[in-house]
This record gives C-alpha cells, sequence and structure tokens, in this order.
C-alpha cells in the first residue's frame, strides 16, 4: 500500500464536464437495443492524489464518468432499451466507495460525494420509471458496499454462483459507518428484505452469496458461470422488449457544455453565476431563450444539444454541481430570471405537445434530475422577482423550489411590475424527490389552494395576488424591498450554516416519505453525524485505522 499523506489535496476545482474520449474508468459497447456498461477502474486514476483505486473501488471521479455515461446512453443512443452493468476485472464486481479516500477526505468532501453518487444512482431509477430504459446488473465478482448499491439501483441483480461471488454491506462491521447512502434503504424499500434477515446481512463483513442471496431477496437470480453471459444477454433482450425506446432514430450528441470561468462566477449561455464572497452569496441568474425555438419534431430533434431546454437543463445542472463541490463557502442561493414570459410558455406548450417523442421525454428528464438537485442542496434557496424577471411555467419551479420567495410590488408603477404565470408543468412535469410537485408539496395537496392556482394557468399574477395566493412568501414594495432582501440575507449568513442545512432539509421534504426522500434523510442527518463521531474518524476511528493493521478503538458509549 503507498504512503499517503494526512488529507487529500482539494484545492483545485472539479470539473464535472467530460466524455467518452476522456474516460479511465468505464467501457460502454453497443448491441442493438443493449448497452454493457463495463466497470474497469484504473487504480491510479483517483480524482485527487494519495490513494489508488484498488478492486474497482470508485471515487467522485469514477462516478462523474458514470452520470456522463448514462446521459450519452440516454440522448445519443436512443436504440438503447436494456443497460446491462458488469465488471470488466476478474472476479471483482466492485468494492465500494474507496477507503482510503474516505479516510483522507474532509468530511464536506465526504458527503457531497455520497450525494452526486446517490443522484446518479436515483437517475438509474428515474429513467426507468419514466424512459424505458432498463437496468441489469450482471454481478461477477464481489459486490460490496457501494458496488452493491450500484446493483440495488439497477431494476435486476444476476449473481454468479461461482461459489466466491457474495453481495455484502460491510460498513457497520468493516468501517463504523453506515450503508446510508442507498443501501439500507433499498433492501428494504425497494427490494423488500426482511428485516432481520438485513440485520444480519448489514453486519456480516463475507455478505451473502448463491442461493441464499436469491431467498433473502438480495438478487434476482443466481447463475452458474458456464450459463452466465447466456443467461444476462437473454434476460435483457426480454427486459427490452418491453420498452418505447425507438429502434432506429438517430440520436442527439451531447457536445462539451461550454462556460467561462471568473473570478466572481461562472457564465454560460442560458444561466449566469455572480458570487459575492463577502456576502458569501450566489446569485443565479436564469434566462429565458432570446430566439424563436422550433416547435416542430423534426427541428427539435435536429436543433439537438443547442435545443434551448436541453441546454439550459445542462448548464443549469453542471453550474449547481460546480458550485456545490467548489464554493463550500457561499452558502446562500439566489435565483433570479430573465427574459419574456411569452417565449418560456411556449416552450412549455413544446414539451407538453411533444411529451411522449423519446427526445423531448429525455430533455424533460433531464429538467427534472436538474431540479431535484435544487431540492437537495445544502444552501439556503431565495428567489427574487423583480422588474424585468421572467418566473413563467418552467422558471417558476425555480420560486417553488426555494426557501423563501420575495415578490417585488410596485402600486405606483403597475407596468413595471413583475408577475409570476403558471403553465401545466407546474402541476406534475417536474415532480420532486417526494413524487410530488412542487406546488402540491408546497399546499399539502390541499384541493383549494392548487384548485386557486390552476384556474389561473396562462395569467400573469401580479405581486398583492400572488401573496395573498401563497405563490410567493412576501410582497415587498419599492420603498421597502431593497432593506428587506439585504437584510434577510444578513440575517441568513448569520446563522449556523449546519442548523440551516437540517431545518431546510426537513422543510422542503414536509411530503410523502419516499424511498429517496428516506435516502437524503438519512445522507443528510445519520450519515453527516456518523462520518463526525470519533468511532469513524478519531485517530483510532474504523475509516482512519483500515487497511493498517490494526484494530478499531470504539467509544462502547451508545449516543
Amino acid at each position: 500500500m503507498s504512503t499517503a499523506p494526512t488529507a487529500v489535496a482539494q484545492a483545485a476545482p472539479v470539473d464535472y464536464r467530460t466524455d467518452p474520449s476522456q474516460y479511465q474508468h468505464w467501457t460502454l459497447s453497443f448491441d442493438g437495443p443493449v448497452a454493457t456498461l463495463g466497470i474497469d477502474i484504473a487504480e491510479d486514476g483517483g480524482i485527487r492524489d494519495g490513494y489508488k483505486l484498488k478492486l474497482n473501488s470508485y471515487d467522485l471521479g469514477v462516478d462523474i464518468e458514470l452520470h456522463d455515461a448514462l446521459q450519452r446512453i440516454r440522448f445519443e443512443h436512443p436504440e438503447v432499451r436494456t443497460v446491462v452493468v458488469t465488471s470488466l476485472k476478474d472476479r471483482v464486481f466492485c468494492s465500494g466507495a474507496n477507503i482510503f479516500m474516505l479516510g483522507l477526505s474532509s468530511h464536506a468532501w465526504k458527503v457531497n460525494f455520497c450525494k452526486f453518487t446517490n443522484e446518479t444512482r436515483n437517475g438509474l431509477e428515474d429513467s426507468s420509471r419514466h424512459s424505458g430504459l432498463k437496468f441489469l446488473a450482471a454481478v461477477n465478482g464481489a459486490c460490496a458496499g457501494g458496488g452493491y448499491e450500484l446493483a440495488l439501483a439497477c431494476d435486476e441483480i444476476y449473481l454468479i454462483d461461482d461459489r466466491s461471488s457474495s453481495v455484502s454491506l460491510p460498513e457497520v462491521p468493516l468501517l463504523g459507518v453506515l450503508p446510508g447512502t442507498g443501501g439500507l434503504t433499498r433492501v428494504t424499500d425497494k427490494r423488500k428484505v426482511r428485516h432481520d434477515r438485513a440485520d444480519i446481512f448489514c453486519t456480516v463483513v463475507e455478505g451473502v452469496r448463491g442461493e441464499r442471496a436469491k431467498a433473502w431477496r438480495l438478487v434476482d437470480e443466481v447463475v452458474k458461470p458456464n450459463r452466465f453471459e447466456q443467461a444476462i444477454q437473454a434476460r435483457a433482450l426480454e427486459l427490452a422488449a418491453h420498452s418505447d425506446r425507438p429502434a432506429d432514430a438517430p440520436g442527439v450528441a451531447l457536445t462539451r457544455i461550454e462556460r467561462t470561468d471568473r473570478e466572481d462566477g461562472i457564465g454560460y449561455q442560458t444561466v449566469d453565476v455572480a458570487i459575492d464572497r463577502a456576502k458569501r452569496v450566489a446569485t443565479f441568474t436564469a434566462r429565458a431563450p432570446h430566439t424563436a425555438q422550433p416547435s416542430e419534431l423534426a427541428a427539435i430533434v435536429a436543433a439537438g444539444a443547442n435545443w434551448w431546454p436541453l441546454q439550459f437543463a445542462r448548464e443549469l445542472d453542471d453550474a449547481i454541481l460546480t458550485m456545490r463541490t467548489n464554493a463550500l463557502d457561499i452558502g446562500t442561493w439566489v435565483f433570479k430570471t430573465e427574459g419574456d414570459a411569452r417565449d418560456l410558455l411556449a416552450i412549455d406548450a413544446t414539451l407538453l405537445q411533444h411529451k411522449d417523442h423519446w427526445f423531448v421525454r429525455e430533455t424533460i428528464g433531464m429538467l427534472r434530475r436538474t431540479l431535484a438537485r435544487i431540492d437537495v442542496s445544502s444552501r439556503s434557496i431565495f428567489a427574487l422577482i423583480e422588474p424585468g424577471s421572467c418566473f413563467a411555467g418552467t422558471f417558476a419551479e425555480l420560486a417553488f423550489a426555494a426557501d423563501r420567495t420575495y415578490m417585488a410590488a410596485l402600486p405606483d408603477n403597475e407596468d413595471e411590475e413583475p408577475a409570476i404565470t403558471l403553465s401545466e408543468v407546474n402541476f406534475g412535469l417536474y415532480p420532486m424527490v417526494t413524487h410530488q410537485s412542487r406546488l402540491a408539496r408546497r399546499f399539502y395537496e390541499e384541493a383549494e389552494p392548487l384548485g386557486a392556482a390552476r384556474a389561473l394557468i396562462g395569467q400573469p399574477v401580479k405581486a398583492v395576488d400572488a401573496e395573498r395566493l401563497g405563490l410567493v412568501t412576501a410582497a415587498p414594495d419599492d420603498i421597502d424591498w431593497a432593506d428587506e432582501i439585504r437584510i434577510a440575507l444578513e440575517e441568513r449568513a448569520a446563522m449556523s450554516p449546519d442548523a440551516l442545512t437540517g431545518l431546510e432539509a426537513n422543510l422542503r421534504f414536509n411530503g410523502p416519505e419516499t424511498m429517496e426522500t428516506r435516502i437524503f434523510g438519512r445522507l443528510t442527518a445519520w450519515q453527516n453525524w456518523i462520518f463526525n463521531r470519533p468511532n469513524a474518524v478519531g485517530e483510532k476511528g474504523a475509516l482512519k485505522v483500515y487497511g493498517k493493521g490494526s484494530k478499531a478503538q470504539f467509544d462502547v458509549s451508545r449516543v
């Protein structure tokens, strides 16, 4: 084992932009309706120095490539209906998150890594639920921790029955932490593993293999080595037969996201991020299209990655990820918009008209997943509706995702007074991880306020009515606007970031529990707490002594 520094250097910014020509860890191959996503992690290819990615263990860089590979399948290969996830290494599928990376990383790095990892796995399930893509894990070796969590995110798991390959979640006995980045939740909520069996499974290092794994519902099938490849191919084709993704449509190439990195922010064509480091505030300005957008399918597909809704989704996604990882001290994000509401409402109408077409459906999916990143970001989110704003339809989701939304009232200048305009997309096209629309979450699914809002679809709603209808938090007039916004932002900056993270996560997910909300709840609370405890990260903690030949020493007090 190589000598590692006491901490992983994390000063260099992380860039989430990549493409298959840059992959170090994944191999993509295609055979008609089946794509194979092969895990072949380069030991020396860590995104940071100080550790080796042995046994197909992964770090953030591996998951950045996985996220990109999934995007390539969604958009560039519409003929693909089933994705087989398997290992290209002998006798190991994936050993999960790299332990030495976790032991050397800061707490913030670990949590952001876990969040992005789980969002990527949620993306597999999102595509299965909405897009006709099915995922089959072909587990052809040892499958542990986060490696099993990747398999759990697939629709089905086939395990090779070679008397050594097993599935396991060994975090509790081996590392003193929790398989809380989706593992525990998917075992119970998704695979319905019985509580007592799950207790055993999560407390034994060696895991479970063979027919016992199938009997316990940890996998779907167990197949002998001489039949494994044949069984995988047959099942992949069976899953593909139920998809409506087109067999012969041309794909849409995902060109590189272009941006300008500035000292005080990030610039894209459809989004700008301005950073005020002294106030610890980032202002995201979303720009509606300035040119006419196609409404006919042929022209939409021809526009490809330059079609405004997809370009906006990709650029906003990159901005969110970049700010979450590289600007930890910027605790408040303010969302603003600009443009003409009519242009944005026309886009919404096009999305709804063609929502069953594969490319439009994938674009909606990209918008849905990107907006969901805002919901689970550990930042205070404010939205400001000012003169010149364009909080209409899809952009109105930014206001409804915010912890607070302020709208300027201009009683003496109605011509300049901003409005918020709803469209049908606000009533379910972009569900949160609670599987609710943001308006349904906002109004606790009560029929009266939702009905009042729906009755105003397409009508500009000014400040007084927006406040009365509950669409905004407050509507200060032009005399009080600047002071009220300044005070609100200054008060936020003075509060404990840790307390705010807990507060915001609790309040944002006030609706029904889903597998996703339980995952993010554990990640926010239990995993955060456990990752900070000496039993995990103290000098004698399990993460610190792992692989060094000594045994962890635990404080035996229950807290």
